[in-house]
């Protein structure tokens, strides 16, 4: 899942193809994070939540040292702890989803039911922001929900209802993004990360304290103690660091606009991962819905970048 940056620096001549080569790496990545949640979950080593909890906490550690290193405890203090932990909260809430319905789903179907967010993104932005949205756009957002539905109703005539939950991941995914336009950047990306991977962690430690007192297998805690786990556990853990790490640093290099349609290579290389590692494949059913999705994508990117073209003429 990538975790989108919120900026609009300037861009030198040559930083936009070195931007984009950064983001299909980061694309390329991501999805080898996904599946090894997905493997840790589907052996029974840890439930989704811990696999979720651990990714947070991770995130969380590393920003604590860097930030430590780089400028002492007064680097830790954040100008909007409170919007940044919320975020944190609700993209905790998202990963859960997700890393739970990886440990039932093909790692592709989940990731393709996923990249719904940026439609939902497009009307939620017009629902909450009042950003305006043509015709055209909302077609784009009902066609890339049928697209959706195509990859979800095996799944779901399967699964029942946990085949949504990728859904449900977008959901929030695009209620983060929209908190981001909200609340703006008062912080720098490394504090940012550190109050969010708090947030993460939080609503993830409810979430299994409920699911160990209920008895829901995927919220409890799994005591292990086999080196192989935590290992699995430290690389998913950098893995996703170095991931999102190339895709700040791309989105630092060039243009959203130009960035974003480049995160759909994630599905390639899910399916490759997928296939690899579970011998799942999408069939051709689903590789229709996956391109509707895309399709649909791509077209609010590029009505999106030529409404920004116009505006700034």
């Amino acid at each position: 899942m990538v975790q989108a940056l919120p900026s609009k620096p300037s861009f030198a001549a040559d930083r936009p193809v070195r931007g984009m080569v950064l983001a299909v790496g980061g694309a390329l990545l991501l999805p080898a994070m996904d599946a090894v949640a997905k493997l840790l979950g589907q052996t029974g080593a840890m439930s989704p939540a811990q696999v979720t909890f651990f990714r947070f906490a991770i995130q969380a550690v590393f920003c604590l040292v860097w930030l430590l290193a780089a400028g002492g405890i007064v680097a830790l203090r954040s100008n909007r702890f409170g919007i940044n932990f919320v975020r944190g909260v609700l993209l905790g809430a998202a990963s859960l989803f997700f890393f739970t319905a990886l440990k039932y789903m093909p790692l592709a179907d989940a990731i393709a039911v996923f990249f719904v967010e940026p439609l939902i993104l497009t009307l939620l932005s017009f629902i909450v922001l009042r950003e305006p949205a043509g015709w055209r756009r909302v077609a784009a957002v009902i066609v890339g929900f049928g697209g959706a539905l195509v990859v979800i109703q095996p799944s779901y005539a399967v699964l029942g209802p946990v085949s949504l939950l990728p859904l449900g991941a977008a959901t929030l995914f695009a209620t983060y993004l929209i908190l981001n336009r909200i609340a703006g950047r008062n912080d720098g990306a490394m504090v940012m990360q550190f109050v969010s991977g708090l947030g993460g962690m939080a609503i993830v430690a409810v979430a299994m304290a409920v699911g160990t007192v209920a008895g829901i297998d995927d919220l409890a805690v799994t005591p292990t103690a086999d080196l192989t786990v935590w290992a699995l556990v430290l690389l998913m853990g950098m893995i996703g660091l170095l991931g999102h790490h190339l895709f700040v640093r791309a989105f630092q290099m060039a243009p959203a606009s130009l960035l974003a349609p480049l995160q759909y290579i994630e599905i390639i290389s899910a399916a490759l991962f997928g296939f690899l590692l579970f011998s799942e494949f999408p069939t051709p059913t689903k590789w229709l819905g996956i391109g509707i999705i895309i399709a649909s994508g791509l077209y609010v990117f590029w009505r999106e970048r030529a409404h920004d073209v116009k505006t700034n003429k």
